[in-house]
């Protein structure tokens, strides 16, 4: 029973990892290297992490990428992804695992929590491999976003 349910989730892991790669036009995928050994000390969250099998997720994430020739970035798992006001760059110091949805105390933004982060997620990736902290331009010379460059501040420096 147990090997079946171990089967299970590989051949899921398998199948959404090739959607991402196979079915987006993307050249790179951002993800937030998570601490994950970590958050299976977390009793609270401890059993959903086991389920998803995030660590397996990752690992077969790369070398998917590397067999297709995409990029995978790795976002720092110290950059504040949740905290961080994907409008006007604020971080939200007192912003815990419970609050799901939150308003930017500088400009007023709602945000849900996960798609904020993912929108952090996002900008830091681009500015990691594209913008070297320079420009708004993506490697094909087409305008990226500029509303997410104002006012980032990413891990230490500030722009």
């Amino acid at each position: 029973m147990h090997e079946k349910i171990s089967s299970s989730r590989l051949d899921y892991i398998h199948k959404v990892s090739n959607a991402l790669i196979r079915e987006n036009q993307t050249e790179s995928i951002a993800i937030e290297n998570l601490n994950v050994s970590g958050m299976l000390g977390n009793h609270k969250v401890a059993q959903a992490i086991a389920d998803v099998s995030m660590a397996k997720f990752y690992d077969v994430l790369d070398y998917k990428c590397g067999w297709y020739g995409k990029n995978l970035i790795q976002i720092g798992r110290f950059v504040p992804s949740s905290k961080r006001c994907s409008h006007c760059g604020h971080i939200k110091e007192d912003l815990t695992l419970a609050d799901r949805e939150w308003t930017c105390d500088n400009c007023r933004t709602q945000h849900d929590r996960d798609v904020n982060a993912a929108k952090n997620i996002r900008y830091f990736g681009l500015q990691q491999t594209i913008f070297n902290h320079k420009t708004g331009w993506g490697t094909s010379g087409e305008p990226v976003e500029q509303s997410a460059m104002k006012g980032c501040v990413e891990a230490g420096n500030s722009k």
